[in-house]
């Protein structure tokens, strides 16, 4: 019960700090360090980082802070930090292409979607008998390896449709 309620506690975290993370780099008079982990433009691509980092943060905070120790924990947080951007993709594109264009309000609700599922499948994981101690292993490469791309394509975006910033027609850190 205490994982669930974590998980519970972790869904309202991800989905505030990710939303606060959509203004920070603005904030913080885009100071470029910042650019690491908040949205520089209005990509999707640094629409999905602010899942990504605020997941990550809550990860740090569960396992340090409140010390919640379980078996499975790495693969969880490993399996939710890449689900819930391909999520994110997912709704929004297809609906998109259904709308022929978005809706703030239906953007908010995917982000928030896709946070809810992707904490109850870390809980999920998480209350699963133990795995091999390799799979958290490789887990904990693949978390690192999810925040290292983020920060890479932040300041160098592939011209690829998910690093285009819609409004301003760039990509990355614009001036």
């Amino acid at each position: 019960m205490k994982i669930l309620k974590f998980e519970i506690l972790g869904m309202v975290f991800i989905s505030a700090v990710g939303s606060l993370l959509h203004f920070a780099f603005e904030w913080l008079n885009r100071f470029w360090l910042e650019g690491a982990f908040a949205a520089v433009n209005e990509s999707t691509w640094e629409h999905l980082k602010l899942a990504v980092t605020a997941t990550l943060v809550w990860a740090v905070l569960e396992n340090k802070v409140f010390k919640l120790k379980v078996p499975n924990f790495l693969l969880a947080k490993a399996i939710s930090a890449y689900l819930m951007p391909v999520l994110i993709v997912l709704f929004f594109y297809t609906y998109k292409t259904i709308l022929g264009h978005n809706l703030l309000v239906i953007d908010i609700s995917i982000f928030v979607l896709a946070v809810i599922i992707g904490q109850m499948v870390s809980y999920k994981i998480m209350v699963l008998p133990q795995v091999s101690q390799k799979l958290n292993i490789a887990s904990l490469t693949l978390l690192i390896g999810l925040f290292l791309a983020f920060v890479v394509f932040t300041f160098y975006p592939p011209h690829f449709f998910l690093f285009l910033d819609q409004v301003s027609g760039g990509y990355g850190i614009m001036q």
